[in-house]
């Protein structure tokens, strides 16, 4: 059964191997792609969001230009935001433009919609929250269109990876976080803990490039661009591609291993954008998220490679 769902970005090199797998699998109905100010400034991860739709082949796919910034908190962008939009030589450039509606208008429009039909939509949300906690703060009655949110954010026992203390997602926007956390509507994390034992290594860059089209040579060339890879860190060679994990969630669940857990952030201070989850009930608060541990590295990678293939066997 087709899944219909809304990728809400800020594309973001492993923003744009989600979006790729994403637009590559006929299970996933992508109604549009919403984009947030995060790893770069909002005007360059539309152009960034515009030119990885374009690079599918599924123009047809809208996308919409979100919020510029946070709720509350002053603005931090990702550790590559002074680069701006991907280089043509990276990603060629398109004519593809974004949507005149805003994001949000988008978003509450087709979350009611989805509602009144007892239809609702998944949200997959890999970029800082803002555009989610926008829609719910302002039309709280669009949640009872959302399925569900899977969402790339939190660190646990990883710590974090833009600062010490935080997954960048959710030090991004806290406050957005907070909102989406506390919204009632059903969670399903991919938490830095679980994205760092998925390592994207030569072998599968080499078969990406390969055997994937042009997405999978545009994939390679920012891998190349954008070293991911922490030997001290990981302890061994390659890099994660944190995002592309809730993509591959909604394809192959069973590649993924986790708890439910009460998923709660802090707003404020020196640790502001800090993340806990209470796996073993010890507050009087019951589980708001279902929080993925482990995966599987190899059956990602082998689903990753197969999903991008289809683009190497496209029609030309």
């Amino acid at each position: 059964m087709t899944q219909r769902i809304i990728i809400d970005t800020d594309p973001g090199v492993d923003d744009a191997i989600a979006l790729w797998l994403a637009l590559a699998s006929p299970e996933l109905d992508v109604l549009g792609v919403t984009v947030v100010a995060g790893n770069v400034a909002l005007k360059d991860a539309v152009q960034n969001a515009c030119k990885i739709v374009a690079l599918s082949g599924k123009t047809a796919t809208p996308v919409f230009a979100g919020a510029p910034g946070p709720l509350v908190r002053e603005q931090v962008y990702g550790k590559y935001a002074h680069i701006g939009a991907f280089r043509n030589e990276l990603v060629p450039d398109c004519e593809l433009q974004p949507q005149a509606e805003h994001a949000v208008d988008f978003l509450v429009r087709t979350l009611r919609k989805a509602a009144g039909d007892n239809d609702p939509v998944t949200l997959c949300v890999i970029g800082p929250m803002t555009n989610i906690a926008l829609a719910l703060g302002m039309h709280p009655d669009v949640a009872r269109g959302i399925k569900q949110i899977v969402t790339m954010s939190c660190a646990f026992t990883a710590l974090g990876h833009r600062v010490p203390w935080a997954e960048f997602n959710v030090y991004a926007d806290p406050h957005a976080a907070e909102k989406v956390f506390n919204s009632g509507v059903p969670l399903v994390i991919m938490p830095l803990d679980m994205t760092f034992q998925a390592l994207i290594g030569t072998d599968d860059i080499d078969a990406l490039k390969q055997d994937g089209g042009l997405p999978g040579q545009a994939i390679a060339a920012l891998l190349g661009a954008f070293d991911r890879s922490d030997l001290r860190r990981f302890g061994r060679d390659g890099g994660p591609v944190h995002d592309a994990t809730a993509i591959a969630w909604l394809l192959q669940p069973g590649l993924f291993d986790g708890l439910p857990a009460r998923v709660g952030v802090e707003i404020s201070g020196k640790t502001a954008g800090y993340t806990y989850a209470d796996f073993w009930q010890k507050l009087a608060t019951p589980p708001n998220a279902h929080v993925m541990q482990t995966v599987d590295e190899y059956g990602f990678f082998s689903l990753l490679r197969r999903v991008i293939s289809r683009y190497g066997t496209a029609p030309k």
